[in-house]
């Protein structure tokens, strides 16, 4: 619990180094301006790796600001820490929350979106870690906010408190506020609203989004009035891959947290099954990965995007290890994981790049997903290249 004092210390020398790099730094490179290089070996700590060259780019400072790219990057940058025990990583994590998180644990955010929620898990593992009260008190901001922010009419959180995106549904909410739901319930023993609610929410948005195909739709306007939305159903168009990821995700974190009795359970477990099944039907058989528009591999224009493949490796291979999902699905992960190694390589200066990562994005068609950007290292696919090394390290056949 308290290991974070006694490193701070031993990591004066790499905090002043970090603190001495330049205070602007490049966005990351699109894919075409990286050099060309070969897949490197699996046996390299690539976790390590990715959080070493990370680092060096980034200081606390110029990472970026309260977000939730950033949160998920500094995640896997903490599960990273919890092996490996680099106190450089943690210290690193706790800079970063401690530009936005006072003394007295104030936090100038509203917390009027789902995506602005996401970088709250920090806040449990720096009281975790620490023990500090602050943390507490900033991650209860979040926890509050819920009591009145507003729900579809069957309890659905909307994306986000605004007119734009109102009774709205987007596959990428379930992540930004259900794990860091059962990790505060569990932190500080709110567990009995916690994993009900969260488990509430995936159930809810899976019995909206989830189609006969196992997929679930980007997202579902219960006022059927956005202009992507179908007119019958509201739902959107497209499975866009990295939705589906975050969907993905976030119902292997509620599953291992909510207790075995859970109400909802089953239906949590149906809903995964089908996706997994779904899932296994669209990897691609050449690269192992899934593509930027899942179910649409076969159209010229469509490419294999890393962050969703990363999400879809994790959860399949956690989904196998929980007995969640049929044991065989370990072997479908592990061909994702191979192809998702594929996606990285070393440069001149010795630090990884990861490619092929699709910039943030919002509901569209086919051909507004397509023409997104492919970027090098954003910290979409950072964060799930972590998440997923730390689940499959070392299991490349």
């Amino acid at each position: 619990m308290k290991r974070l004092r006694a490193a701070l210390a031993a990591v004066a020398l790499t905090t002043a180094t970090l603190a001495a790099l330049p205070a602007a730094v490049p966005a990351p490179a699109l894919a075409a301006a990286a050099a060309p290089a070969r897949p490197p070996a699996a046996a390299t700590d690539w976790s390590t790796a990715v959080v070493d060259s990370t680092m060096a780019r980034y200081t606390p400072a110029t990472i970026g600001g309260w977000s939730y790219p950033v949160g998920l990057y500094l995640y896997g940058q903490y599960l990273t820490y919890q092996r490996t025990h680099d106190a450089r990583y943690l210290t690193y994590i706790k800079n970063y929350v401690d530009r936005f998180v006072k003394s007295d644990g104030s936090i100038g955010q509203s917390f009027d979106s789902l995506d602005s929620m996401q970088a709250g898990r920090l806040l449990v593992i720096l009281h975790h870690e620490t023990g500090q009260d602050r943390y507490r008190k900033a991650a209860k901001k979040i926890r509050d906010r819920l009591n009145t922010y507003p729900r579809t009419s069957d309890g659905g959180f909307w994306h986000a408190d605004t007119s734009s995106r109102a009774h709205q549904l987007w596959s990428d909410g379930v992540y930004m506020v259900n794990p860091f739901l059962v990790e505060y319930g569990k932190e500080f023993g709110d567990s009995a609203y916690t994993d009900d609610e969260a488990a509430r929410q995936l159930a809810v948005y899976g019995g909206h989004l989830q189609v006969a195909n196992g997929l679930l739709r980007h997202a579902y306007d219960e006022s059927k009035s956005a202009s992507w939305a179908d007119p019958q159903t509201g739902l959107a168009p497209e499975h866009w891959c990295r939705a589906v990821g975050w969907y993905a995700m976030a119902i292997v974190n509620v599953l291992d947290a909510i207790p075995a009795n859970q109400p909802r359970r089953p239906q949590l477990l149906t809903i995964f099954r089908k996706l997994a099944a779904g899932l296994e039907k669209y990897q691609d058989p050449a690269t192992g990965r899934w593509f930027q528009v899942i179910d649409k591999g076969g159209r010229s224009d469509n490419w294999t995007e890393t962050s969703c493949s990363s999400m879809f490796t994790y959860a399949l291979s956690r989904g196998a290890q929980q007995h969640y999902l049929d044991p065989h699905y370990a072997d479908v992960a592990r061909r994702g994981y191979q192809g998702v190694l594929a996606e990285l390589s070393v440069g001149a200066d010795g630090r990884t790049d990861l490619a092929d990562i699709s910039v943030g994005t919002n509901v569209g068609d086919y051909a507004y997903y397509v023409a997104r950007t492919r970027a090098v290292n954003d910290f979409h696919g950072l964060g799930a290249f972590l998440i997923m090394n730390e689940q499959l390290r070392g299991q490349v056949s």
